[in-house]
């Protein structure tokens, strides 16, 4: 496992590619974003997508996945949503939230028996430019720790992911209150978590 300090008013390009190659070999970082620091892989690698579940103890098939795209635009390739919910998105996006659509085909197979996926952009530069040169989204899970300071101290986040990811990428302390979860799979928009958003 490897730390790379990457700051978000200083952006190192060389230390970004070096995560992008390690997602596309297959590999999992853990990365900022605008809420808690999370796990993330190439979220159009199977394989890649597995080890995330088992890492966080996920029945794959049973629990939903989100993942980061780098703008709306992006969405509509792997989510379907109408005019209405494309302007919530417009209004809210970037931002400490994740809608929840119903999934196109385009997703790989773990995906498969979903009929749902989580929808992030976050309002983190590092993120962003991490799946804009990858080209296309990650997926995307908040990391786990026994106290507030194993979820938000990258070195103590290193401590707890040292054997299973490739990569931590150290911003600075992070947050601890996730994304709001707004579910808009059944028309209106329903907040099924509360968390760092607010959905007026």
């Amino acid at each position: 496992m490897k730390i790379l300090q990457i700051l978000e008013n200083n952006i190192n390009r060389r230390h970004i590619d070096e995560v992008v190659e390690t997602l596309r070999d297959g590999g999992i970082v853990v990365y900022p974003t605008d809420t808690v620091y999370a796990l993330g892989c190439d979220a159009m690698n199977n394989q890649a997508i597995e080890r995330i579940c088992a890492i966080k103890d996920m029945k794959s098939a049973k629990t939903n996945l989100s993942i980061i795209c780098s703008h709306i635009g992006e969405v509509a390739q792997y989510a379907k949503f109408d005019n209405n919910q494309f302007k919530l998105m417009k209004s809210y996006l970037p931002g400490p939230f994740t809608f929840i659509f119903p999934a196109l085909s385009k997703l790989p197979k773990a995906f498969k028996g979903r009929k749902t996926v989580g929808i992030r952009i976050p309002e983190n530069d590092i993120a962003l430019a991490i799946v804009e040169a990858l080209g296309h989204p990650i997926l995307t899970t908040s990391v786990e720790g026994r106290d507030t300071d194993y979820i938000c101290e990258p070195e103590l986040i290193a401590e707890t992911y040292q054997s299973t990811v490739d990569i931590v990428i150290d911003s600075g302390r992070g947050e601890t209150i996730p994304s709001t979860v707004v579910d808009c799979t059944d028309g209106e928009p329903v907040v099924v978590r509360q968390g760092k958003g607010e959905l007026d």
